[in-house]
Parts: structure tokens; C-alpha cells; sequence
């Protein structure tokens, strides 16, 4: 068991259960409304991202084998303690699962984790080796993960489309560093990522944009009227200033423990911003 919560990234899909229950609670309504959270039809919707999520993170590992062998031997799972095709099968069944549930739920739901099952598919398959294409996808299905609550709901405000174009920055940023991470490994193997095609110190030059515009971003929701003063602050410090840190820290980076440091904080960027929307009204 501790095997198989290891390779869905039990604390990962902990994150998405929190993210897509605060959406439900604080974006969806007048208030915070922690009833909702508690509809059966919501635990399904969650569920079925759950699964697709966790069936992702498996199929992930299982093309990686060989890469995983070189960037983190240490974390590996399949094909040592789950073998490939009890993985494979994980795959199928909790993509089904996903995809099931959520067309009972609602026809465009199940349509959304279809397409997010093959994208993952995709990505693990190939997307990923190519230059900025895999990214993008990731940093996509992120942000989908928030707005498929809303169109469940068919509450689709601009608040929460907000806070998927912030989960679109931020783990577009953190994929790249993930990429200038893993760039030993993932040479090894014919990969075609940005650091790998264009060089660690070009890689540089395109997250400093990147990240320039996250922190517009974030500028442009702190300086709101509607925002209250309370998540004007916690923006500030939680969220804008730790991006500051990580564009210093990035500047000197050049080891692979620097940018695993920065794919941290990143993570930390992430989970701040998410819990602002218990402060968001």
C-alpha cells in the first residue's frame, strides 16, 4: 500500500481534494459555504479527478523507467516493488473509473477527463521529449483541475478563471525548473526540453518573463478594489515575495540541489496562493 501511495502522489492528490473543495466553498459562493463540500455529487466529481490524476501519475512512471533510473533511482516504484503491468492495469482501471463517474455526473465532465487521460497519456508518451509542448500540457490540466468544479456548478465566475490563470503560471514555471532538474536523466534518453534544445542559462531567460508575468499578475489582483486589505497583505508576503526570492535564487542557480530548492519554494508559491482563497471574500 505504502508502494502504491507513493506512485499516485498521495500528498499531491491531497492538494487537488483541497483545491477543488475550496473552490466549491469560497469562489462558487456568496460566502464560505463548507456544506457544499459536503454534496455526495461533489465527492463523486472530486473522486474522478482523483482517479484520472492518480492514473496520470502512474502512467508517467511507467514510460520513465529508464529516466527515473538516473534522475531519482531512490523514488522508484515501478518495476521494482509494482510491476509494469499490475501499473498498467492501475492505469486503465482508475482512468476508467474517472472518466465513468464523471460522465454520470455530467456528459462535459466525463468529456474533460477523457481528454485529460489522453493528454496524460500523451504527455507521458511523448509530449513531454518536446520542447515546451509537454509544459504547456501539464500546466493546462492544472488549471483545468479548478475550472472543471465550476462547470459542474455552471458558476463559472471570474474569480475562479483568476486562479486557473494563476495554477497555469505557476506550474508552467515549476515544470521548466523541473526540466533544468532532470536534464542529466532526460538527455540520456533523446528528450528535447528547453534546457536540454536551448542550454540552462537561455532556460534562464525564458522564466524570468515568465515569472515577471506572474508577478504582474498577482500585482494586478492585490491592487483590486474588490480585494480586501487582509488578502492584499497575505499576497504580498506569501505569494509575491517569495517569487522575488525565487528569480534570486534562479539568477545563481546551476546545480541540480538549486533547482530542486526552487522547485520547492515553487511548490510553496502554489500552496499560498491556493489557501488565498479562504480570504478571497
Amino acid at each position: 500500500m505504502k508502494d502504491f501511495l507513493s506512485l499516485v502522489r498521495f500528498p499531491n492528490l491531497l492538494l487537488i481534494v483541497m483545491c477543488q473543495a475550496l473552490v466549491q466553498a469560497c469562489l462558487l459562493a456568496a460566502g464560505i459555504e463548507w456544506a457544499m463540500v459536503l454534496h455526495p455529487e461533489f465527492a463523486l466529481l472530486t473522486f474522478s479527478t482523483v482517479c484520472v490524476a492518480a492514473a496520470g501519475y502512474i502512467i508517467n512512471d511507467y514510460y520513465d523507467i529508464k529516466i527515473d533510473a538516473i534522475n531519482k533511482p531512490h523514488k522508484m516504484v515501478v518495476g521494482k516493488s509494482i510491476r509494469r503491468r499490475r501499473a498498467m492495469f492501475a492505469h486503465l482501471f482508475l482512468s476508467f473509473l474517472g472518466v465513468s463517474i464523471g460522465a454520470w455526473l455530467y456528459l462535459p465532465i466525463g468529456l474533460i477527463n477523457l481528454g485529460a487521460v489522453l493528454l496524460l497519456w500523451g504527455y507521458s508518451a511523448q509530449l513531454k521529449k518536446m520542447l515546451l509542448v509537454g509544459n504547456i500540457a501539464i500546466a493546462l490540466l492544472s488549471a483545468s483541475m479548478l475550472l472543471v468544479v465550476a462547470v459542474y456548478d455552471d458558476k463559472l465566475n471570474k474569480i475562479t478563471i483568476g486562479y486557473a490563470v494563476f495554477a497555469f503560471l505557476i506550474s508552467l514555471i515549476r515544470e521548466i525548473i523541473k526540466d533544468m532538474e532532470d536534464v542529466k536523466g532526460d538527455a540520456s534518453f533523446n528528450c528535447r526540453t528547453l534546457p536540454i534544445v536551448a542550454g540552462l542559462r537561455t532556460t534562464k531567460y525564458v522564466l524570468y518573463p515568465l515569472i515577471a508575468t506572474f508577478q504582474a499578475f498577482v500585482i494586478v489582483v492585490i491592487l483590486h478594489p474588490a480585494t480586501p486589505l487582509f488578502f492584499d497583505v497575505y499576497m504580498l508576503v506569501l505569494v509575491l515575495l517569495p517569487s522575488i526570492g525565487l528569480v534570486l535564487k534562479l539568477i545563481r542557480a546551476d546545480r541540480r540541489r538549486d533547482f530542486t530548492f526552487l522547485s520547492n519554494l515553487n511548490k510553496f508559491i502554489m500552496l499560498t496562493g491556493i489557501l488565498s482563497m479562504l480570504l478571497v471574500r
